[in-house]
């Protein structure tokens, strides 16, 4: 009689392909809640998180969520200001941000013991990854965390940025962040200066553009930063560090398309178009993923990607209106009136303001901001009801893949 064989042991009982954000979190919550569990993360660069600042605020997160991120808090302030050619106005609702080298000594010193760098991932596949260097490794359950994909079936526009944090020869005098100030030239996009005071003779600012495209111009971008610095009266000692990227905004999209072309293996983080629509930001995403996940009772690849899937296309489907209103503001408004979009809104309630950041926007919210005197015109505002509009746009234009695609409404 033959002897039965059981399947071989896998190497390891979850391995990370990607050592971002939402992989990160993922695996200090779960190493919270299941200590024994035999977790990799695979990162091919030599530091977990990349070069960014994240940001968020503390009404995006419950209260148990911000008591487990806390440690991961660098910066903390009680209050933001945003500017626009209108108005000035400070909002009491909070902000909190952390580095990505702070991430990194943090994630290492929890889940050093799991964590290879330098480790690039050349193949991700339901049962393991295969290493560049030709190295397979095993898991039950994979989870693909390598960042943003291109796409056929998401049309975006982008948040994109490049930041510089100074050393000031004297106090730069702000008392909170300035998220968005749009009383800048505009020069043919929505743009804006973002600043985060570090410490009181040091500052991020970072030069933000809302753009049809991805293409960035590190230089002008520099040279733009330094004339505002010069605006302020401030002098600077030292160029600290500088960061660049550019965040997907959703447009329209097919989700179940979408998924159905990244096959078997869950994604997690932006590479699950898991991001707040309009903003870009996607740290209360990552949040809010990893406890989902640390709560799974089936951790194999299946039932992550089953998980995966739901909560994407959950999330799709509730940012839906903030898709129409990125339509509005791509599609509608001319690119050097795009301000004025955001200008109306901040002049709404700051309960309002925090509920859209957060996610949590009620119909009364949605129904206050397109009512009253509308930001852009009305016939124009109504042709991006239907996700074809977004479709239009991008067929005037090829994406960087020359894909061009048409959506039902």
């Amino acid at each position: 009689m033959p002897v039965s064989r059981s399947d071989p042991i896998p190497d390891y009982d979850l391995i990370f392909a990607g050592g971002g954000l939402a992989s990160c979190l993922t695996a200090y919550r779960l190493r919270q809640r299941h200590p024994t569990l035999r977790m990799l993360i695979l990162e091919g660069a030599g530091s977990l998180g990349g070069n960014h600042t994240w940001s968020f605020f503390p009404t995006d997160l419950t209260p148990d969520q911000l008591n487990w991120v806390e440690p991961l808090i660098l910066h903390r302030w009680r209050n933001y200001e945003v500017r626009f050619p209108a108005y000035t106005r400070t909002l009491d609702t909070g902000y909190c941000s952390t580095h990505s080298e702070y991430f990194h000594t943090f994630m290492m010193g929890a889940l050093g013991d799991c964590v290879q760098l330098r480790a690039p991932v050349e193949t991700v596949t339901a049962q393991g990854v295969k290493l560049a260097g030709g190295e397979c490794l095993s898991a039950r359950g994979v989870i693909d965390g390598r960042g943003p994909e291109a796409s056929p079936h998401l049309m975006l526009g982008y948040q994109k940025f490049t930041g510089q944090v100074l050393d000031l020869a004297e106090d730069h005098g702000l008392t909170g962040p300035v998220i968005m100030d749009a009383t800048v030239p505009q020069n043919g996009d929505y743009r804006f200066l973002y600043m985060l005071p570090l410490e009181p003779r040091q500052v991020l600012v970072e030069d933000t553009r809302y753009s049809d495209t991805a293409a960035m111009d590190a230089g002008a971008d520099a040279h733009a930063i330094g004339d505002y610095v010069s605006d302020q009266g401030w002098k600077v000692v030292d160029l600290v560090r500088e960061e660049r990227g550019a965040l997907p905004i959703t447009l329209g999209g097919e989700i179940d398309a979408f998924w159905e072309e990244a096959g078997e293996v869950p994604r997690i983080g932006l590479r699950a178009v898991l991001f707040h629509a309009t903003t870009g930001y996607s740290f209360a995403d990552a949040v809010r993923t990893a406890d989902a996940i640390a709560a799974a009772g089936d951790l194999s690849t299946a039932a992550l990607h089953d998980l995966m899937v739901h909560r994407s296309r959950q999330h799709w489907q509730a940012q839906g209106f903030w898709r129409f209103l990125n339509r509005m503001l791509f599609l509608a408004a001319e690119p050097d009136r795009r301000w004025f979009v955001m200008q109306r809104f901040y002049g709404l309630n700051q309960g309002l303001v925090e509920r859209f950041y957060a996610g949590r926007s009620t119909l009364a919210d949605k129904a206050r901001i397109l009512t009253g005197k509308p930001p852009v015109a009305i016939l124009r505002a109504l042709k991006c009801l239907p996700q074809s509009s977004a479709a239009a746009h991008r067929g005037s234009r090829a994406d960087a893949s020359g894909n061009r695609r048409e959506l039902n409404n």
